[in-house]
């Protein structure tokens, strides 16, 4: 049971350091190329949905609706379409950075710099979609609950993406 769970610690840590058993024995050249391969893949995902996301948010300004609309209302808009923006930065930054340190022999350092700003990246589409959530939730509702469900998603995506995540990594992490 024990090797199983060291051969499944192998991913880059969103901090740039080793694992504490890598449990393949590849070069430090195969682990990153194989880093970067599962980094690209998980890009992919988050990609698309702050893609979609951010096109979505940038056709609103110019609905008819969007001009009956509160300054608070407005002002909230703004700071989504700006985390967006950011979020969009941090998740494509990797491919350029990539772009541009390719060939460099520099792929270790690349995965590390590339899973902080894809670790950005999420955090920022935490903020866009809760953000938006919001800007939606107040616009069609008008309602006092919406900070309840607000934040009932936001605790969710937490759950989802931080909290489960962390639990396992210490549950199935042997302590070296």
């Amino acid at each position: 049971m024990k090797e199983q769970r060291t051969e499944q610690r192998t991913a880059a840590r969103p901090d740039g350091g080793e694992p504490a058993d890598r449990g393949r024995h590849e070069s430090k050249e195969e682990r990153a190329d194989r880093q970067w391969q599962e980094l690209l893949q998980e890009i992919r995902v988050a990609q698309t949905g702050v893609q979609i996301l951010f096109g979505f948010l940038l056709t609103v300004a110019f609905t008819p609706h969007f001009q009956g609309i509160s300054a608070t209302d407005k002002a909230v808009y703004v700071a989504t379409v700006v985390a967006g923006s950011l979020a969009a930065g941090a998740l494509i930054g990797p491919v350029s950075f990539h772009r541009i340190v390719s060939g460099r022999r520099i792929k270790p350092e690349a995965v590390v710099w590339a899973s902080r700003l894809t670790f950005a990246g999420i955090v920022l589409l935490l903020v866009t979609f809760t953000s938006a959530l919001f800007l939606v939730l107040r616009v069609v509702t008008h309602g006092p609950l919406v900070p309840c469900l607000v934040g009932g998603v936001v605790a969710w995506y937490l759950l989802c993406w931080f909290a489960l995540p962390l639990w396992a990594r210490e549950r199935h992490t042997d302590e070296k």
